[in-house]
């Protein structure tokens, strides 16, 4: 199964109404090529639903993950593989502040 096909499938399941996307821009504001891969696979990803997709700027969000776990006193092994599960949370977090 593709990665699309999973996320399809979540989005029916849990009726999802929205997906937020984190988009790595570069700390001047540029798309790199990490984000022009993100933007590809998104638009794939909307060819596939008719749930909107929202970009958000996710620059600082590993940075902002590491300090909580160095802070949480988190063991160094288990670190690693949180980042990015924390920084996914402090994106949709900054999206959810914003819409209310």
């Amino acid at each position: 199964m593709t990665d699309v096909a999973v996320i399809t499938d979540i989005i029916s399941q849990h009726q999802i109404k929205k997906v937020i996307v984190g988009l790595p821009r570069s700390m001047d504001g540029s798309l790199g090529k990490q984000a022009e891969k993100v933007k590809a696979f998104t638009r794939k990803l909307c060819s596939h639903t008719e749930v909107p997709v929202e970009f958000r700027d996710e620059r600082l969000t590993t940075v902002s993950a590491k300090r909580l776990m160095r802070a949480a006193n988190t063991k160094r092994a288990k670190r690693k593989t949180r980042y990015d599960a924390i920084a996914a949370a402090l994106i949709l977090q900054g999206y959810l502040d914003e819409e209310h």
